[in-house]
C-alpha cells in the first residue's frame, strides 16, 4: 500500500471533509492546520544529517504545506523523541535549526520530548487565514495557467550524493538537507487571487503534485518540460530528467490559476480539457495517467 491508500482509509473512516489536502482548513476558527513526521532510517539517516538541519527541515517541511494551503504561517509545536544516548548538545542545536527555519514569522510554542529507539520528529503547524483565499486541489479550471516556485530535481540528486558518500555539488546536498519553502509566492498568490485556485507543493515530486491536481480537478495539466527550472549542475546526472519530474523533497509550489493574475514564478503549462498530464519532451507529447505517475513516485511504506 501507498500513503495515498492509508490516507483514503483514514478519511472514509473517519468520515472526514478536513482530511486530504495539504493542511485542513478550519473555516470557523479561521486557521489551517498540517502534521508531518519524519523517521530514522525513512526520512532521514542519522549519520548524514546535523541535528541544527534535521530541527531546520522539520519545521520547514510543514511551513511549505501551510504556504501551500494559502495560509500564513504561525504558530508550532514541536514533537520529539531520541534514544537514550543523545545529550543536551543534540537537544540545543535541533532547537536552534527548528527557529530558525521559523525565520521570524513563525513561533515554535510548545510539544513534546520523549525516549524512543530511534529518532522520530513530529511537527504540527497553524497558519491564520485572515486576508488570504484559501486554495484546493481540486479548483483547477481550463484556461488557467501552471506556474512553478523553486527548482527541482536537486534534493533527490543530494541525496543520491549523500548515500554514495559525496560531499559535492555542495548546494544540490544542501537542497536536501535543508529546503526553502516558498513563502513570498505562495502569500503573493493568496493575497490577490479573488478566485477559487489550486496551489501544492512539489515534496513528493514535480509530477506527483501535477497528477494530483489534475485527477482531483477532473483536468488536463499540458506541461512544457523544458520550461521546468532546475540547475545546470542536475544535469551531470544521466537521470536528470527523471530526477526533476519524479524526485522529491524540493519543497517547489504549483500553483494553477487565473491567466490574468501576475505573481511571479514561471508559467510552465496550460489547463485545457481532458484527464490527467500531457508533457511536452524531447519534441514528443507523453501522457501520464494517475496510475502512471504513482508507479514512479517514491514510496514511504515500501522497503525495497
Amino acid at each position: 500500500m501507498r500513503e495515498k491508500d492509508f490516507i483514503s482509509i483514514i478519511k472514509s473512516t473517519l468520515d472526514s471533509e478536513y482530511i486530504g489536502d495539504d493542511c485542513a482548513y478550519l473555516k470557523d476558527l479561521g486557521i489551517v492546520v498540517t502534521q508531518d513526521n519524519l523517521v530514522e532510517d525513512v526520512h532521514f539517516l542519522s549519520n548524514s544529517i546535523t541535528p541544527f538541519q534535521l530541527g531546520y527541515k522539520s519545521v520547514m517541511v510543514n511551513i511549505s504545506d501551510v504556504c501551500a494551503s494559502g495560509g500564513a504561517i504561525k504558530y508550532l509545536t514541536v514533537g520529539l523523541s531520541v534514544p537514550d544516548n543523545v545529550d543536551g548538545n543534540f537537544i540545543k542545536e535541533f532547537y536552534e535549526g527548528a527557529k530558525t527555519a521559523c525565520g521570524g514569522f513563525a513561533e515554535i510554542v510548545g510539544g513534546d520530548v520523549t525516549l524512543s529507539d530511534k529518532i522520530f520528529v513530529s511537527v504540527c503547524a497553524i497558519g491564520k487565514t485572515q486576508g488570504c483565499k484559501i486554495s484546493s486541489r481540486k479548483n483547477a479550471k481550463t484556461g488557467y495557467k501552471v506556474v512553478v516556485s523553486g527548482v527541482h530535481g536537486s534534493s533527490s540528486a543530494g541525496l543520491k550524493l549523500i548515500l554514495n558518500g559525496k560531499k559535492e555539488p555542495e548546494n544540490l546536498i544542501k537542497a536536501h538537507l535543508m529546503p526553502k519553502a516558498q513563502v513570498e509566492f505562495c502569500r503573493q498568490i493568496a493575497q490577490n487571487v479573488s478566485v477559487d485556485y489550486a496551489m501544492m507543493d512539489t515534496s513528493d515530486g514535480l509530477m506527483d503534485a501535477l497528477s494530483t491536481i489534475a485527477n482531483e480537478s477532473g483536468v488536463l495539466l499540458e506541461i512544457d518540460f523544458d520550461k521546468i527550472p532546475c540547475v545546470d549542475v542536475l544535469k551531470q546526472f544521466d537521470d536528470w530528467q527523471n530526477l526533476v519530474l519524479f524526485g522529491g523533497e524540493d519543497y517547489g509550489i504549483i500553483a494553477v490559476i487565473p491567466e490574468s493574475l501576475n505573481c511571479g514564478g514561471i508559467v510552465i503549462g496550460r489547463v485545457k480539457d481532458g484527464l490527467g498530464v500531457d508533457l511536452i519532451l524531447n519534441g514528443k507529447v507523453l501522457h501520464y495517467s494517475k496510475k502512471d505517475v504513482e508507479e514512479k513516485i517514491f514510496n514511504h511504506f515500501k522497503k525495497d
